[in-house]
Order: C-alpha cells, then sequence, then structure tokens
C-alpha cells in the first residue's frame, strides 16, 4: 500500500545532467535581426520606470517627491546664495544660508544650531504640513462629492408653484419647451424635471427652450419617477402641475401606472394638485386613470393621435392650424369668467370682446358648449371660451356696433361622402377607419405602401408604420416619395394627409404643396402641456377634436362676405355668428400658415381663395 501511495507523487529527482557544449555564439553590435524586435529606447525605459514607481503606492509618491523638490530646490538655493553680495563670506555661513533658504521653500523651518534642534523643527514642519495638507484633502474631497450630486442630480427641489415632469421621451422637449412659455407669460416660475437619464444630457436637450430675460427656471433631476424617495425631492405636494409622460421603451405604460401610483403615495389621497398623464395603448387607460386618482386627466395617446388625422384628412389644411392653437406661442384657449357674465347672452359678449374670438361657453360643471346660438344666456358659474393672446382678454359692458353685419351671403355647401385612401397600418389604423366613417368618408386600406392609382381618390392618408419598428417614420417618407412620382407621371396632385411621430423627420419629408405633415406626437405633447396649464381645457379639447359635432373647420371666406369686399375681421366674425360658427381666424390665399385671433379692426379685402377658421358643425 505504501509502494502504491508513493508512486502517485511525482519524482523529486534532480534534473539529468547534460554534457557540456559549445558556448553559444555572440552577436555582434547593429541593427536587430528580421522578426526580433528592437531594444527599448531611454525613453521608453524612462516612461517603464515611472510606471512602475507609481504603482507602488503613496509611500513611494511621496518619497519621490521629496527627493525631486531637494534635486531642485537645493542647487537654485546654493545658486542664489553664491551670487549674493550680502551672502556671509565662510563655507559654514554660506551653507548655513543655503539651508535657511531651503527650510523657508519647502515650510521646513530653515532653522540652523545643533542636529537635534533642527530635528525637532523638521519633525513640526512635517506634521504642521501633513495636517494642512489632510484639511485641504478634506475640503477638496468634500467639495468635489457634493459637485459630482450636483451633476448628478440628487439634490432636492424647493420650489412652489412650479411644473413638474415626470419621465422622459420624444414628447419631452416639446413639452417643457411649451411650459416654459406658459410660465414666461407670468413672468416667473419654474419646470423641474425628474427623469432615469443623465441630468447634464436632460439640460443639453432642453435649455434652447428656456425663454431669455425672464425668470423661469429649468430645473432638471435624475432617478426614477416610480421611486418615492426620488419623487420626494422634487416636491410634487407643492408643484403647480405634474405631468406624467410615457417613455419610448416598450411597456412604457406600466411605468406610467407606478409612477402615478408612487405620486399619490408621496402626495397624499386628498392631493389638489393637477395630474395629467398619458397612456400609448388604450387598454391601460382604465388602469391609468384608477392609480391617478380623481380629478386628474389621463390622455390616450393613441385615441387623440387617431382623432388628429380624421380631423386633418376631414379637413385639409388643418395641421397647421391645430398646432398654433395648441401651442402657447401667440393665442390659445382660455375661459373668461370676469364679473357681470351671469344674464348676459352669447352673442352680446362675442361682439364684446375687442381683444379675443369668442368660441363657446363653459358651464359651472365642465360641460362645454362651442359656438352656442347667439340667444343663449349664461348662468351663474358659467365661464366665456375665448380665444386670446392670455386670461386677461376683455370684456366690454356692452357689445359695440359692427358694421356690415347682414350682407346677403350664401350657406356654406354640406360636404359630400369622400372616398379616402388609407396607406400603410399601425394599431392607430382602426380609430382612424372608424373615425373617417363617423365622419361621412368611406376609407379603402391599403397595407403595402405603394398606390397603383391614388388620383382616383379624393383623398390620401399616410400611416406610420407600427411603432416597435425603431423608426416608424420611414414607411411615411417612402410612401411620400412613391406619391410625389406618381404625381408626376398623371400631373394630377391629390390632397394627402401624412403621419409621423417624430418632428425631427418633418424637414426629410418630401411634401408637395397639397400634403398636410400630421407630426401626431408633437400635437400630443401640445395638448398635454395645455391641459396641465388649464385643466378645464380637457373637456373642450375633448369635444373639438370629436368625429362628429362642433370642431375646427376651414371655409371659404366667400360663404360669409361677398368676394371683393373690403371689410374688417369683426365684421366677418358677425356674419359667422349668423351662421352658427364662431370664427378664430383667417388663412391668406397665398399663405400655409394662419392668422389666429388678429385685430378685429384689421381690414383687408377679401377675395376666392381666403379661408376663414372657424368653430362650427361640420
Amino acid at each position: 500500500m505504501r509502494k502504491e501511495r508513493e508512486s502517485t507523487v511525482p519524482s523529486q529527482r534532480a534534473p539529468r545532467r547534460t554534457r557540456p557544449g559549445p558556448a553559444p555564439a555572440v552577436r555582434a553590435a547593429g541593427p536587430p535581426a528580421p522578426g526580433q524586435a528592437a531594444p527599448p529606447g531611454t525613453r521608453a525605459r524612462a516612461r517603464y520606470w515611472v510606471d512602475r514607481t507609481v504603482v507602488r503606492g503613496v509611500t513611494a509618491l511621496v518619497a519621490w517627491l521629496a527627493l525631486a523638490s531637494l534635486v531642485l530646490v537645493a542647487p537654485a538655493s546654493a545658486l542664489l546664495v553664491w551670487t549674493d553680495n550680502k551672502a556671509p563670506d565662510t563655507l559654514q555661513g554660506k551653507a548655513a544660508t543655503v539651508w535657511r533658504t531651503v527650510g523657508q521653500t519647502l515650510r521646513l523651518g530653515g532653522e540652523v544650531g545643533p542636529p537635534l534642534r533642527i530635528a525637532l523643527t523638521v519633525f513640526l514642519a512635517l506634521v504642521s504640513l501633513l495636517y494642512v495638507s489632510f484639511l485641504v484633502g478634506i475640503v477638496t474631497t468634500a467639495l468635489t462629492d457634493r459637485l459630482a450630486e450636483l451633476e448628478r442630480g440628487q439634490t432636492t427641489v424647493v420650489e412652489r408653484g412650479h411644473t413638474l415632469v415626470l419621465g422622459w421621451s420624444e414628447q419631452a422637449p416639446t413639452v417643457v419647451a411649451e411650459l416654459l412659455a406658459a410660465h414666461a407669460q407670468r413672468g416667473r416660475g419654474a419646470v423641474v424635471v425628474l427623469a432615469d437619464r443623465d441630468k447634464a444630457e436632460t439640460e443639453r436637450e432642453s435649455r434652447d427652450a428656456l425663454p431669455s430675460r425672464t425668470r423661469v427656471r429649468l430645473v432638471c433631476r435624475r432617478g426614477r419617477p416610480a421611486d418615492p424617495a426620488a419623487l420626494a425631492r422634487v416636491t410634487p405636494a407643492a408643484a403647480g402641475a405634474v405631468v406624467v409622460l410615457p417613455s419610448d421603451a416598450p411597456g412604457a405604460d406600466a411605468h406610467v401606472v407606478r409612477t402615478l401610483l408612487a405620486l399619490r403615495a408621496t402626495v397624499g389621497e386628498g392631493c389638489p394638485v393637477p395630474v395629467v398623464a398619458a397612456v400609448r395603448d388604450g387598454a391601460h387607460l382604465p388602469a391609468a386613470r384608477l392609480a391617478a386618482g380623481p380629478g386628474a386627466t389621463v390622455l390616450d395617446v393613441d385615441d387623440l393621435a387617431a382623432r388628429l388625422l380624421v380631423q386633418c384628412a376631414l379637413e385639409p389644411g388643418l395641421a397647421l392650424v391645430l398646432e398654433d392653437l395648441l401651442d402657447f406661442a401667440g393665442a390659445e384657449l382660455h375661459v373668461l369668467r370676469p364679473p357681470g357674465l351671469p344674464g348676459r347672452r352669447y352673442g352680446e359678449l362675442a361682439a364684446a370682446c375687442p381683444d379675443a374670438c369668442a368660441v363657446g361657453i363653459v358651464r359651472a360643471d365642465g360641460t362645454p358648449h362651442l359656438a352656442p346660438a347667439p340667444r343663449t344666456v349664461l348662468a351663474p358659474g358659467d365661464g366665456l371660451l375665448v380665444l386670446a393672446e392670455d386670461h386677461r382678454a376683455t370684456v366690454l359692458p356692452a357689445a359695440p356696433a359692427v358694421p356690415a353685419a347682414a350682407w346677403p351671403v350664401r350657406s356654406p355647401a354640406p360636404a359630400a361622402v369622400r372616398r379616402i385612401l388609407l396607406l400603410g397600418w399601425n394599431r392607430r389604423g382602426e380609430r382612424v377607419t372608424e373615425g373617417l366613417a363617423a365622419g361621412g368618408a368611406a376609407a379603402v386600406r391599403d397595407d403595402e405602401g405603394r398606390p397603383t392609382a391614388p388620383e382616383t381618390y379624393d383623398r390620401v392618408v399616410v400611416l406610420a408604420g407600427p411603432d416597435d419598428d425603431g423608426h416608424p417614420d420611414t414607411p411615411t417618407l417612402v410612401t411620400l416619395l412613391h406619391l410625389r412620382a406618381r404625381e408626376r407621371e398623371t400631373g394630377l396632385a391629390v390632397p394627402t394627409v401624412a403621419e409621423l411621430t417624430d418632428a425631427r423627420n418633418r424637414p426629410l419629408a418630401p411634401a408637395g404643396p397639397h400634403t398636410d405633415l400630421v407630426v401626431t406626437g408633437r400635437l400630443a405633447a401640445l395638448l398635454m402641456a395645455q391641459v396641465s396649464q388649464n385643466p378645464h381645457l380637457a373637456a373642450v379639447f375633448d369635444t373639438l377634436l370629436a368625429p362628429t359635432g362642433p370642431g375646427v373647420r376651414l371655409r371659404p371666406a366667400t360663404d360669409f362676405v361677398p368676394p371683393g369686399t373690403e371689410a374688417p375681421f369683426a365684421a366677418l366674425v358677425t356674419a359667422a355668428a349668423r351662421h352658427g360658427a364662431a370664427a378664430l381666424g383667417y388663412r391668406p390665399r397665398a399663405a400655409r400658415r394662419p392668422r389666429l385671433n388678429p385685430p378685429k379692426a384689421e381690414t383687408r379685402r377679401w377675395s376666392e381663395g381666403d379661408v376663414l377658421i372657424v368653430v362650427g358643425p361640420a
């Protein structure tokens, strides 16, 4: 047994000696042989020596630093003493002077005398130097940690009345820009953004939207919006409004629901802060509304995008009007409740707004009535819905007389049933089809996106690609190219409405003069910003964007005024009211951008091709 165990142990015998042979030949000095590396140079050796010294630790670095200081300071001090006419004549005196100079330069005291005295002074100087170094290091570390914490966006926000944006997506820069513009109109306030992304990147994408020469502040913090600890750092209970955005990643709606639950847990059940949130899939709408609690507004982005596409398909040229109506640049919708409104008629109030366009009435319970009959009487608690520059629009106590209000004009002809070609498909396609059918249009679906005869239809609607594609706007751009090529072949242009999800792709779209680009993501972001600052407008926009009922319409101006007539805009407002519509502005014949809420006294010659923008029935 012992032999077996020993046999398993490797042999420890000494290696066999070999017979000495001839010594290897010594290579003569010269260039290296082919395939052999050249010996390292002096510079490479110096770098390698420095690397080895650094990795030895702090002790080696301090020692080499002290030696380097002495090597530099001692010769310079000696040269300084030997060239001084006032230096001592003896060698001992000059050496003492050199030591004093070295000691004062290196903060070692420079005392002379017995070796013990010199050693004690050097020891005390080193202790003092060590204390000062530690103190500087502690202060530097504290400041560095504080600056790093500020860079990471982990500090607490102390604001009141600010608008809080939770989450980040492609629509976030638009929302932040509009909220900054809304606060700039008031001359003060702050917009706070909490997103799980780099703080510097968030600030870089949002900084360009910060208005100049205002007291508006943009504050960005990093953290997960669904984390109550991160939410507490941005003081949501003191905010004037909270906007919850769905991200662009999969499962965005679930994150919105979690954020709403975390918000209620942080603020409390009875929080009066207005909350506006959005989900991308309508299937998560009930859960999001339940998580948001009563009083909050949760928007269905898909449903909103489908409504916008239907409106623009039924009213070619409406995309730019809706964009101007929803942003905070220029005129936007406001609800006025000045003293003396109850008991007055809507028609009288509409004529008594010199710097605003009356749109309808908002009842005390928040129900909107757009373009009501002129004889409608306002009840206590009702508000006047107007299109104005701000909420300080004027409502005169009496309506002024409007000239030329009774022109014999023709009534608008009812719209005929239209055939619309639907190119492409996504999860909003079914809602778009239903909305077009409700608006009296027959939609024909073509998923391939390569139309063979689009000129046989009255309108063409191009849908973006699936959202999980990564680049949903690419099919839209390709389909527009096919339409432009077909237009060149036939010489026939068909009014086209194309959906884009990202505003950055708008300059890339090959759009012709008869093409409307509807950036649904931007319009949804504008709507969220509007509702966050005016929660009572949620029901108003819901009615405006409905496929049936009163909405924003484009009508020929000659339906309300004889062609070639020179008249003020106030006269067309009165003429439109006679037809049950509320005039918001107009678009000249040779222009694409509309003019909303122009001065009532602005006079121009109305001709064929001018378009009057109204709110009224289809």
